[in-house]
């Protein structure tokens, strides 16, 4: 969320970075300032009526005291008439400072200065591509025809479970999905995050807390009778354990990974692009959330965006970084990079990681702040990265490590397997 603060010192800065964004910005920015104008106003006339009643209380204990009673009745119906006055003006200076914080709630991140202009996926920036796409034999089948052939995923068994979005991963599946989990949580404690198992389930504050709600609330399930939603990332629990929370400045930088499964409502299409693992209900992933000092956030992304590229390469797959339009960024994003690695047998990008810096959009709802060196108390920023999510990047191993005799298993994955091929 924004700091009124903020915007009201930077209005027009903030709207012509926001129009990038959202065609609305204007609108929202004006219709902000205003509110918080009228609340401050308010403040100002309830603080004045406050004081007065105040010096009144005193006047009429100092007119009792000296026995004039008729002239301390006269103050007590203006302490009557003042009283009443500061009911109303209290009451109207909540509303104001509840519809500030419901739109504030409404309105996105401010995209940093190097977000390439653009409204759609059409118009990210490609950063960098590394990688052969491998040229398959005849006859090579997109992941999930190579899961039904060697029995290692069957999603008509999901869906008879549960639903269509909800696989069931069987033997040397299972065993390969397990492996990239260990992979990954150890690729990331080595390099210094604290592995943390959280719940899977959280509270409203806390989706309001990273900004998925009220943004995604019809993305997230809802467990009705509890008032909880199933996470749809590690990234809302790990980051909620420092909301409220007062850091002091050597605490910084904090380092967390975690993997959970994550659960998305989202709705999607028909056809190949959706199918197998494309998209997924539930599904497995490892995160990585960060807590920097404001100064060294965008040097704590630059060192993410180098941890997943480490991988991919290490897994051996094409990938491209793309570094996201202002119109396609998330809603809590101040910049993000995607990754996406090459599907050989399907013939086109599959997308695997987002690392994004929030600035202190994400620290603001939270409440998350830190002691610096003058003693004041400040912002934090936050950032968060997939590392990875495994639907696809399982797709992009099926597809590009197959050949006529099976599935060769990634050489790094292979001391967690316990195997080097499925066949």
């Amino acid at each position: 969320m924004l700091q009124i603060a903020y915007i009201r010192e930077n209005q027009e800065k903030v709207t012509n970075a926001l129009s990038r964004r959202i065609s609305n910005a204007k609108e929202l920015i004006d219709e902000a300032v205003l509110l918080d104008e009228n609340r401050r106003n308010t403040q100002v006339s309830l603080d004045n009526v406050l004081a007065e009643s105040n010096k009144l209380s005193k006047d009429i204990g100092e007119l009792m005291k000296n026995g004039e009673k008729a002239k301390a009745t006269i103050l007590k119906e203006k302490t009557v008439q003042l009283k009443e006055s500061s009911k109303e003006l209290s009451e109207k200076l909540q509303q104001y400072t509840d519809d500030l914080a419901q739109l504030l709630y409404k309105i996105p991140n401010v995209p940093s200065d190097i977000v390439p202009d653009g409204k759609s996926a059409d118009d990210n920036l490609e950063v960098e591509r590394e990688g052969a796409i491998p040229t398959l034999f005849e006859g090579a089948l997109p992941h999930w025809e190579l899961a039904k052939k060697y029995d290692i995923i069957d999603f008509e068994l999901g869906v008879k479970i549960t639903g269509a979005g909800f696989p069931v991963y069987k033997g040397k599946g299972a065993r390969l999905q397990r492996a990239l989990i260990n992979y990954f949580l150890d690729k990331n404690t080595a390099a210094g995050y604290k592995e943390i198992q959280v719940p899977h389930l959280v509270n409203e504050a806390s989706g309001f807390g990273t900004g998925q709600l009220p943004d995604k609330e019809g993305q997230m399930y809802h467990v009705g009778v509890d008032d909880l939603y199933l996470i749809p990332t590690a990234e809302v629990p790990v980051t909620n354990i420092y909301r409220d929370v007062l850091l002091n400045e050597n605490e910084l930088p904090i380092l967390c990974t975690g993997y959970t499964p994550c659960f998305r409502r989202e709705a999607g299409s028909y056809g190949a692009h959706v199918r197998g693992l494309n998209r997924l209900h539930q599904f497995d992933k490892v995160e990585i959330v960060r807590i920097e000092h404001p100064d060294k956030s965008y040097e704590a992304l630059d060192g993410m965006v180098a941890h997943v590229r480490n991988i991919l390469q290490e897994l051996k797959l094409p990938y491209r970084i793309l570094r996201l339009c202002a119109g396609d960024m998330g809603f809590t994003s101040a910049l993000t990079y995607d990754f996406e690695v090459f599907s050989t047998a399907q013939d086109r990008w599959l997308e695997i990681s987002s690392v994004s810096n929030f600035e202190t959009f994400q620290a603001n709802r939270l409440k998350l702040r830190f002691k610096n060196k003058e003693g004041k108390n400040q912002l934090a920023h936050t950032l968060n990265g997939s590392s990875l999510a495994l639907p696809r990047v399982l797709a992009g191993i099926l597809e590009n490590y197959q050949t006529p005799e099976g599935i060769r298993i990634p050489e790094v994955l292979i001391p967690y397997t316990g195997f080097d091929i499925i066949d």
